[in-house]
């Protein structure tokens, strides 16, 4: 059986592509897709975090398959889409933020705390917020391209705006289209961001997105492991320092008063262990500098020991 069909251009059409088409893909069969996504959400987390100063997250919330025309219809009214034509593909694809996404945005890059109400209104878009969104569409064009090296050489270059939805035209409206959304997540409220790709335009690179089977790991992604480990670092932990530790009963305990003196067994010799949420970390040897107390870390605590100390009878 012949596979390849005359094109109206003259150049051959493999008719399996246009099968594909028809049918659509599969995502449960395309998991790097969520990879790219993933990876495009940590882009954007990390060029919004050098403009403002407070925290703000993105995370891509759902990855769906959809007809264009009724994903574009959900946001009518409530959102602006910016249009990319990415020449590699020959074809077009959508990035669009609905209203929560743009005043939370205008707020983050103006400085708000979040100690205002948000903004509860059905009006037009102003010129500075349709400036901030261009803005943003510039650099979700670099997120894209950056998104999907991963399995396509693909520039993204912003074409227009628009808040109908009925002109953001990047094909026939019944055509079949991969949608992921994102959350936006800053001072206390966020809104919603959402790509849209015509499937046409990734059929090509099926066997690319196919690439991560169940049980093999995702391709490490260097910035999103330098932000893990960024946040990590950051998080404050409490330190306990203990110098010593005894058992009573629980009518002993019911027994103490204000001002009754407790005898400890510990001297100024005895070591201190450091904990941190219960877990015991350094033994450390007590001492006074310029009128405070402080600790020197002399050896790491045993895990294993502890543990077999607060299971076996002693």
């Amino acid at each position: 059986m012949n596979m390849q069909s005359g094109s109206p251009n003259g150049s051959p059409t493999d008719i399996r592509n246009l099968l594909l088409d028809a049918a659509g893909l599969s995502l449960d069969k395309l998991p790097m897709l969520n990879v790219i996504f993933d990876r495009m959400a940590t882009q954007c987390a990390e060029s919004l975090r050098q403009l403002v100063a407070s925290q703000a997250y993105y995370s891509l919330s759902d990855v769906e398959s959809g007809r264009i025309g009724d994903v574009l219809d959900s946001y009518e009214g409530m959102a602006v889409v910016g249009v990319f034509h990415s020449p590699e593909w020959d074809s077009h694809a959508i990035v669009g933020f609905d209203r929560d996404f743009i005043f939370t945005m205008v707020e983050v890059l103006f400085g708000a705390d979040g100690s205002e109400p948000p903004v509860d209104d059905e009006r037009s878009f102003s010129n500075i917020e349709m400036r901030i969104a261009q803005a943003l569409f510039e650099q979700m064009a670099k997120a894209l391209q950056s998104a999907f090296s991963l399995v396509s050489k693909a520039t993204f270059k912003f074409q227009r705006h628009e808040t109908r939805m009925d002109f953001a035209v990047i094909g026939r409206r019944n055509n079949l289209a991969i949608c992921a959304k994102f959350l936006l997540q800053a001072i206390n409220r966020g809104g919603e961001m959402f790509v849209l790709i015509p499937q046409g335009a990734l059929t090509p690179l099926r066997q690319q997105l196919a690439s991560t089977t169940a049980g093999e790991s995702a391709p490490s992604d260097p910035v999103w492991s330098k932000h893990i480990r960024g946040e990590v670092q950051r998080t404050e932990v409490r330190l306990r320092a203990v110098l010593e530790q005894r058992e009573i009963t629980l009518g002993e305990a019911a027994a103490l008063e204000v001002g009754q003196i407790l005898t400890l067994q510990a001297t100024p010799r005895s070591r201190v262990k450091l904990e941190s949420t219960e877990e015991g970390l350094f033994w450390c040897s007590l001492g006074q500098a310029e009128g405070a107390y402080v600790l020197r870390i002399e050896d790491a605590v045993d895990q294993a020991q502890e543990f077999l100390d607060d299971i076996l009878p002693r």
